[in-house]
């Protein structure tokens, strides 16, 4: 027997998909940042396999903004280092 219910990668790749007319229209510079938050978000997509009772769109966002903040803290860390 098969699979009844698509891994949570899977349906990471499918919203991300659904955001393709959304990073068409962006500049291209923007487009490549855009590309790197929702490779956070698949960096992350282990973590998001537990988050059983989240919609997939707050975990991708949330996928995103660990990112951010682990940037944040890197260029606070070079600042005051």
């Amino acid at each position: 027997m098969g699979r009844t219910l698509p891994t949570f990668r899977r349906l990471l790749e499918n919203e991300i998909e659904t955001w393709k007319d959304f990073r068409r229209a962006l500049r291209p510079a923007d487009q490549e940042r855009f590309d790197e938050l929702m490779n956070a978000a698949r960096k992350r997509a282990d973590a998001g396999s537990y988050a059983t009772r989240m919609s997939i769109n707050e975990i991708l966002f949330a996928c995103i903004l660990l990112e951010l903040k682990e940037e944040i803290q890197e260029l606070k860390k070079k600042n005051n280092g």
